[in-house]
C-alpha cells in the first residue's frame, strides 16, 4: 500500500510515469468500485466496467492533485465515475425524434443517477464531509472506521454524518420527510 501512496505522490508531483506504475496496482480495486456503480445502471449500457475506468481516470489526467493516500485516490476516481455517468445519463435523457409522430424515450435508470447527482452536489454544496461519506460508503464501500480514518474524524462523527446523509438523500430524492 505504500507503493500506490508513492506513486500517487509521484504523479502529483508531474511525474507520468508513475500514473503508468500505479494503474496494475489499483486496477482492481479501480473495477471493483466501477462495478458497484455499473450495476446500478440498466442492462445494456452504453458503457462496460473498464471504459468508466479509463473514462473517470482519463478526466483525472492534467489535474493538479496533491495526493495524499490511496483511500483519496478512490474516493476522487468514483466521483469522477460518477460525473461520467451523470454525462451520459443526461445524453441519453434527452428525446431523439427518429419520426414527427416518434419519440425515444429513455429508461428510468438515467433520470434515477440525476436525482442523485443532482441531490449529492447539494449535499456537498451543504456539507462537503457527509457527500463525501455517502460517496465513499456507498460507491467505494469503504467501513466508517476506513472513512474515520480518512477523514481525520471520530468514527461516531462518520456514523452520525452517514445517518443524516441517507435521511437528507431519501428526503431530496423522494420528498419523504428525514428521520434520523
Amino acid at each position: 500500500m505504500d507503493q500506490i501512496t508513492e506513486l500517487l505522490k509521484a504523479w502529483g508531483e508531474g511525474d507520468t510515469e508513475a500514473l503508468n506504475r500505479l494503474v496494475p496496482l489499483v486496477d482492481h480495486e479501480l473495477r471493483k468500485i466501477a462495478h458497484n456503480y455499473m450495476r446500478n445502471e440498466r442492462p445494456g449500457h452504453i458503457l462496460q466496467t473498464t471504459a468508466l475506468v479509463n473514462e473517470a481516470l482519463m478526466k483525472m489526467i492534467g489535474e493538479n492533485i496533491s495526493w495524499e493516500n490511496r483511500k483519496q485516490f478512490y474516493a476522487l476516481v468514483a466521483r469522477r465515475m460518477r460525473q461520467v455517468l451523470v454525462d451520459y445519463a443526461r445524453k441519453e435523457r434527452r428525446v431523439e425524434y427518429t419520426d414527427v409522430d416518434e419519440a425515444v424515450i429513455p429508461d428510468e435508470k438515467p433520470k434515477e443517477l440525476l436525482m442523485l447527482d443532482e441531490a449529492l452536489s447539494k449535499l456537498a454544496d451543504i456539507d462537503e464531509r457527509k457527500a463525501t461519506i455517502v460517496e465513499c460508503r456507498y460507491f467505494i464501500g469503504l467501513t466508517l472506521e476506513q472513512m474515520a480514518e480518512m477523514l481525520g474524524v471520530a468514527q461516531s462523527t462518520v456514523e452520525r454524518d452517514w445517518r443524516f446523509a441517507r435521511s437528507w438523500l431519501k428526503r431530496e430524492m423522494t420528498g419523504t420527510p428525514m428521520t434520523t
